[in-house]
């Protein structure tokens, strides 16, 4: 029953039925509480929904209990995302960078931890991170002509040479 109404949920969110599923999703945690997929299911739903504070516990709820690998670093993501859009920048940094060091391949947790770099007024850090990326995964071949630069500079951006 558990399988069958969690695969509902993701169905009706699948087709943009976004509050439906999340009441259903609300329900399973609710009925399933030692179930980190159906918890940071539910904290997913809850953030489509822009009730991104109402997220957070089902998020870290999600993550003490375990979970895969994928749903791993969707959680980290998400949590540190989260943090971030109600104003807990260090939380939000603190998060990602966990995510980091279990998933340190993760360009988009590298991304979004650029973001929280720059809410907490850490500019360089934000821009060396964006420009590293930039650098290693634009196909564009007018940056991949200027990747070695653009990665050499990435961390010297006040440096003046005269």
């Amino acid at each position: 029953m558990r399988v069958k109404n969690l695969e509902a949920a993701l169905s009706l969110r699948c087709k943009k039925e976004f509050e439906k599923s999340n009441q259903l999703l609300m329900e399973l945690a609710k009925q399933n509480p030692e179930d980190a997929v159906i918890q940071y299911q539910c904290a997913w739903s809850l953030d489509i929904l822009g009730l991104e504070s109402q997220a957070v516990p089902y998020y870290e709820t999600a993550l003490t209990l375990g979970l895969s690998e994928e749903d791993a670093k969707g959680a980290y993501l998400g949590l540190g995302s989260t943090y971030r859009t109600i104003g807990e920048y260090e939380k939000s940094k603190r998060t990602l960078e966990t995510g980091l060091s279990k998933f340190p391949e993760d360009k988009a947790l590298i991304v979004f931890r650029a973001m929280a770099f720059y809410n907490l007024g850490h500019h360089n850090l934000a821009m060396e991170s964006l420009l590293k990326i930039i650098a290693e995964t634009s196909k564009d071949h007018a940056i991949q002509s200027y990747a070695k630069a653009i990665e050499f500079y990435s961390d010297k951006l006040d440096t003046v040479w005269k």
